[in-house]
C-alpha cells in the first residue's frame, strides 16, 4: 500500500476496505499480493494530481478493479458469453473519450463494456462535457480521467483512438479505429453539442456492427 506515514487514519481504513472488497471479487483468480500491488499502483497514479482528494480512494479502487478485470481476461479467465470491451482513448481522457464511453453505456447497456483512458490524464473531467451529456439524459459525472495501462489495452476487443496520434498504444491483431474528433478544451456548450451528437452516431454505428446495440437503451 502507499506509505502509511503519509496517510490519515480514515484513508488507511478506506484502502484496507477496498483491498478486502477486491480480494472477495477476485477470489480464486488473483492472490492478495497481486490485488495489493494493483491497488497501490492505482492509488499512486492518482495521488499526485487528484484535485478532489476525498474521492482518491474510490478512484483507486475503481481503477484497480478495471485493471484486474482486464488482466483476468488477458490471462484467459473469460467465458464465451462475456460482452466485448470497447476502449476509447484520447489525450486527456476528460472530453472526447468520456463522451464516447457515456454513449456506449447508454446505447449498449450490459451488452458491451466501455472503458476509456488518456495519454496525459487531466485532473478532472471537462465540466462542459458533463453538462452536454446531462442535457440528453446521460450521466457521466461519476467518471474520472485515467491513463491507459498495458493490461487494459490488451484486454480490449475494439480500440478507438481520438487525437493521441503515434502515442496511442498499438498491439497486433486488435480492431483499431481512429476517429477524427476535435479537442473539446475551451469549447462552449453550444459548440460542443454537434460533436457530442457526432460521437453518438459513431458509437451507434460501431455497436450496430458488433451486434451489441441494445433494443431499448437504458436511461442514464
Amino acid at each position: 500500500m502507499p506509505d502509511y506515514e503519509t496517510l490519515r487514519m480514515d484513508e488507511r481504513l478506506e484502502l484496507q476496505h477496498a483491498a478486502a472488497r477486491l480480494r472477495d471479487e477476485f477470489k480464486g483468480v488473483f492472490g492478495a499480493e497481486t490485488i495489493q500491488r494493483f491497488l497501490t499502483s492505482s492509488y499512486n497514479e492518482f495521488a499526485p494530481r487528484a484535485r478532489l482528494k476525498k474521492f482518491l480512494g474510490l478512484f483507486a479502487e475503481r481503477f484497480a478493479r478495471q485493471r484486474l478485470t482486464a488482466l483476468a481476461r488477458v490471462e484467459g479467465h473469460r467465458s464465451p458469453d462475456e460482452p466485448p470491451i470497447l476502449l476509447f482513448l484520447c489525450v486527456h481522457n476528460a472530453g472526447r473519450s468520456q463522451i464516447a464511453l457515456g454513449w456506449t453505456q447508454y446505447l449498449a447497456g450490459k451488452r458491451a463494456i466501455a472503458w476509456s483512458g488518456g495519454m496525459d490524464p487531466a485532473e478532472e473531467q471537462n465540466p462542459t462535457v458533463v453538462e452536454a451529456m446531462a442535457e440528453i439524459g446521460i450521466d457521466i459525472s461519476s467518471e474520472f480521467p485515467k491513463p491507459w495501462t498495458d493490461e487494459v489495452v490488451r484486454a480490449a476487443d475494439v480500440i478507438v483512438t481520438m487525437g493521441c496520434g503515434d502515442a496511442c498504444p498499438i498491439y497486433p491483431g486488435k480492431d483499431y479505429q481512429d476517429w477524427d474528433i476535435p479537442d473539446l478544451v475551451g469549447l462552449s456548450l453550444e459548440e460542443m453539442r454537434p460533436i457530442r451528437d457526432d460521437l453518438g452516431r459513431r458509437v451507434r454505428g460501431l455497436l450496430e456492427n458488433l451486434h451489441v446495440l441494445a433494443e431499448t437503451p437504458a436511461r442514464a
